[in-house]
Order: C-alpha cells, then structure tokens, then sequence
C-alpha cells in the first residue's frame, strides 16, 4: 500500500510492550558472532535493520538459528554460533539496505577479518558519510576502496596490512563511527587507541556500545568522552544467554501520545535501569509539564494537570532519535518550541531537518530551520488531512502518526518504512489512540 489514512483522535490511554532495541540489537549480534561459542539472544528486533544483520552474518559463515515459541511457529529467540575473532569466509558481497547501526559496524569489522567483501546498501545509504571511519580504519592499517563517491559507500574490503596502534575520528557526524572501531579492535589483538576529534555526539549511544562490549567481556577504557583504548587482552567471551531491551526510541511516540492525548500511557520494556539514552525523552516532556512515572521496566505519561503542554529550549545532543517526536509535540505546546545540537539529524536516512521543516509546515506550524537547531511555533489550528510524506524514514511516519492527537486526519504517505525497526506501529499506535 502507497499510503495509510490515519483518522482523528482526540485521546490516547493503554499499554504497550515494546520491541526490541534496534541500537541493542544490531550490537549483540555482531557480538555474538565475533565470540566463542553459542549465545542466546532473546527478544531481538524483528525489522529490516536486523534482518539485513542476520543475512549479513550467515553470508560471513556465522551460524544463526532462530528459536521457536511455545506454539511451533517462530520466536523473537535466536542461537548464535560465533566465529571467535575473525569471519571464516573470505570473500563475500554483503547488501545492507538504509541500516547505519549494520554497515558502519560491519565495515569496521570487515576491514579487520582478513577477507575480501563488497558492502552495498540502498541509494541513500550510498548517500550517508562513511568516510571518517574508512580513515580510521586505514590509520590501523585496513584496505578500503571507495565503488562510487569518495567518502560514502559502497565499499571494497581487502586484508588489512599491520599498521599503528592508534587512529582516530571525528566525533561530530555519527557516533556510529566509534561505535563499529570499538566493536570491531579486539580482532587486532594488539592494545589499540582511538582519539576523538571535536565533541561527541550522542553520547548515550556510545554508553550502549560500552556497556554491550562489557556484557561480553571486553572492558575498554574511557578518557572524559575523548579518549578510549581497548586492550590487548580483549577477547569476546559469550554471556551465554542475553535479553534485548525494548527500544526507548519507540517508546518516545507512545509516551507523546499519553502527555498530548491525556493518558495514562504505559510504555513497558525500558524504565530507570535501562542502558540507553532515549529512556531521557521522559524528562524533556516532563519539562513540557508532562506527568511522568517511572519504574524499573515501564514508563507512564499523561498530560500535564493544566491540560497543555508548554513549549521548551533544549539542546537534543543525548536524545538525537527522539528528540524528532518533541518536534511534533512542539505542535501541542504553547509559545515557541527550540531543539538545538541536532546537526546529527542531516545525515540520517534523510535530510531530518529539513524533511521535519517541511512536513510540520503542511499541518500549519512556522517552522525556522538552521545548520543544527529547528524552531516550532504551533498553528493557532492544525490543518486536516494534509498528506505527509515519509522520505522512506521509518521516524517520520511515526513522529507524524501524533498530528492526529490534534482531532485531524492526515495521510502517510510510503508507511511500509516502519518496517525499518517497527512493523507493526500502525497497528499498535490505532490500540492506543481514541
């Protein structure tokens, strides 16, 4: 289907289970595959992200079979049957779609296996910059040659060459650049060393990575968010079983849905002990004068006792991905919503400020858009039935999904790229909204 009519709601209140972290997910597999022996890796993301991973790594000759439930039919469980340090196949050609979290890994780790390998993806991941890590990778001694545009993929991988021991990488374009050198340096078996150049972005991103590397035994050691160095000793050893959380990015729309809608929403699979960064979403719609509650594996929001919400400045560097569902809260807020640090959004799967500009216009917002900041001035009205369109962006058809919240139908336009990391949103986001 071309596109998915949305009718008006004027409230929203229930429950919703997450599914898995895509950040969480793509991590643990690359993980398990690079250990020793067989890992259980329970409730893992069903999306095209971690599909394009899975295929990816039984091209690599790592041993993938996904469980089945109580039933017979598939579960969201999978064995893992790692390679222990390095992918037995040689020579292979692997095609990654538009996912950033599998090919920045995969080209790190690639690029230290010792193989041949051909990396492609879909046209705007030939579009996304890759070219900080392929120099960082070449300062190790790795053999990368660009197939199209210097500085972006597709790639040509060929056998590394012993280098230095050091290398490094800006900070400001993609946090999945270190992400992918931190996962892929205990191959090299040599103590490595990996300088950050200007600030990091989305830090709470790299706090994933850390802490997934730790589950798996590989403890690297941090300078103040600059420095990181992995040992030589590093070898990945399998927790045998690991749990994916659910994704707080996901939970952003629901709990958005809860502080414009009225509420109670409930977000279950994430709370206060969760790993990742987005689980913060909550506290900038509690700056909005949400009413939030958190426990150890749930988040609830409603809306604010006086009923509207209240418009906010906030700089988005730790909460890049959600930061886009405060975009369209702006829209339910009184006065003149700012989120600023958000250069990061410029090389997603679009253009995410100007595709956010241009979409929150269609539904009567002013919008001012700069290198790394958006401003929100809400309609005095929403416009209904505006079509919005998706730029094959699985966040902006989510993100978008809450202008109904406003009583207003609209129309999504491509809404299949939910597909990306929540195939059922639709679905669950019409239980939710009344």
């Amino acid at each position: 289907m071309d596109f998915l009519d949305l009718p008006a709601a004027s409230a929203a209140h229930g429950t919703v289970r997450l599914p898995g972290s895509k950040s969480i997910s793509n991590r643990v597999l690359l993980l398990a595959a690079l250990a020793a022996g067989t890992t259980t890796v329970r409730a893992l993301l069903d999306s095209d992200d971690t599909r394009v991973m899975l295929d990816a790594l039984r091209a690599l000759g790592v041993g993938v079979v996904r469980q089945q439930d109580s039933r017979g039919g598939e579960s969201d469980d999978y064995e893992i049957t790692g390679v222990d340090g390095a992918f037995p196949v040689k020579q292979a050609e692997l095609f990654l779609g538009n996912a950033g979290t599998a090919f920045r890994s995969l080209t790190a780790a690639c690029a230290l296996s010792g193989g041949d390998y051909v990396l492609r993806g879909v046209a705007r991941m030939h579009e996304r910059p890759i070219g900080d890590l392929v120099d960082a990778l070449r300062l190790l001694g790795a053999q990368i040659d660009y197939l199209g545009e210097p500085g972006f993929p597709p790639l040509a991988i060929h056998p590394a060459e012993l280098a230095g021991d050091a290398t490094q990488v800006r900070g400001n374009v993609s946090s999945q650049f270190l992400t992918g050198l931190m996962m892929a340096l205990p191959m090299r078996q040599r103590t490595t060393t990996i300088e950050v150049v200007g600030e990091l972005i989305s830090r709470p991103y790299i706090g994933i990575t850390l802490a997934m590397l730790r589950r798996f035994g590989i403890e690297v050691a941090k300078d103040s968010w600059q420095r990181f160095s992995v040992p030589e000793s590093a070898r990945y050893a399998s927790p045998g079983e690991i749990w994916v959380e659910g994704d707080a990015s996901s939970a952003s729309y629901f709990l958005a849905a809860g502080a414009i809608g009225g509420g109670p929403v409930r977000v279950e699979g994430v709370g206060r002990e969760s790993v990742q960064g987005d689980v913060r979403f909550a506290d900038a719609l509690a700056l909005m004068g949400a009413q939030i509650e958190m426990g150890p594996n749930w988040i609830e929001a409603r809306a604010p006792a006086c009923g509207r919400l209240k418009a906010i400045e906030l700089d988005c560097n730790p909460i890049p991905d959600a930061a886009m569902t405060l975009a369209v809260a702006a829209l339910f807020a009184d006065g003149v919503t700012t989120l600023t640090n958000i250069a990061s959004w410029r090389v997603k799967e679009t253009d995410r400020i100007a595709a956010m500009a241009t979409e929150l216009r269609k539904v009567g917002a002013t919008v001012e858009e700069g290198a790394d900041f958006i401003r929100i001035t809400p309609p005095l009205k929403l416009i209904s039935n505006a079509v919005i369109d998706t730029y094959d962006d699985h966040r902006m058809a989510m993100c978008l999904s809450l202008v109904t919240l406003g009583g207003v139908p609209i129309r999504i336009n491509e809404p299949a790229c939910v597909n990306k990391t929540f195939p059922t949103y639709f679905n669950v986001f019409a239980d939710i909204a009344q």
